[in-house]
């Protein structure tokens, strides 16, 4: 019997947090991996150091990398396991309490108030575009999104039928909201750092069209 769309049993978002949760933690997974081989290895590049914009290496080795005294990613790879635990229970059955739901919504708060201050320094400070980093803020943003709305909708913030209602319609806009936030970090990133066409050439090299 297939599995229906409610907001006691939200499976569309169960499905999108499992699948945000899987591709951000591979991304802060991979990222603990350079840091580590830099450490091993300080004379040489990390893999996903491609050019002197598009770069990781110096993202994981400055101050903004480890603001927790930790390197960042390691709490990617603690963090990330969060939503796809959520995701599978929903799928599961689960139904989680008022209080859980806030919480879970905290941490992507959170997530999302951490990646925008790490786009600001990456784009404003560090003049890189690190690869894996833009993995992890492609699926927080939209993750942040649908988790805020799914909250307005489904009564865990206490709001008339009417504001309900237009939540309801506003999860329908999440793919919009998330394209616009896109594209307002690539307006950001093309108007300091003349992005877009050294992505190109960077793209260029490394397949070897150049």
């Amino acid at each position: 019997m297939p599995q229906t769309q409610t907001h006691t049993r939200p499976t569309g978002l169960a499905v999108w947090l499992i699948i945000a949760g899987v591709i951000g933690w591979w991304a802060a997974f991979q990222l603990t991996v350079e840091k580590i081989f830099l450490l091993e290895h300080p004379d040489q590049s990390a893999s996903c150091d491609f050019s002197v914009l598009v770069q990781c290496g110096k993202n994981i080795e400055s101050w903004q990398g480890s603001v927790f005294g930790f390197a960042n990613p390691i709490l990617g790879v603690a963090c990330w396991v969060a939503p796809i635990v959520v995701g599978a229970a929903i799928l599961a059955g689960a139904r989680f309490a008022r209080w859980f739901w806030w919480l879970f919504w905290a941490g992507f708060a959170f997530a999302i108030s951490f990646v925008g201050w790490l786009i600001y320094q990456s784009i404003f400070q560090l003049h890189t575009l690190c690869p894996w980093c833009m993995v992890t803020w492609a699926v927080t943003i939209p993750s942040f999104f649908a988790v805020t709305v799914h909250l307005l909708r489904s009564g865990q913030v206490p709001l008339g039928t009417r504001a309900r209602h237009v939540a309801e319609q506003l999860m329908g806009w999440v793919p919009l909201m998330t394209i616009i936030a896109y594209g307002v970090v690539i307006l950001l990133a093309q108007v300091r750092l003349n992005a877009i066409p050294n992505i190109w050439q960077t793209i260029r090299v490394t397949l070897g069209w150049a």
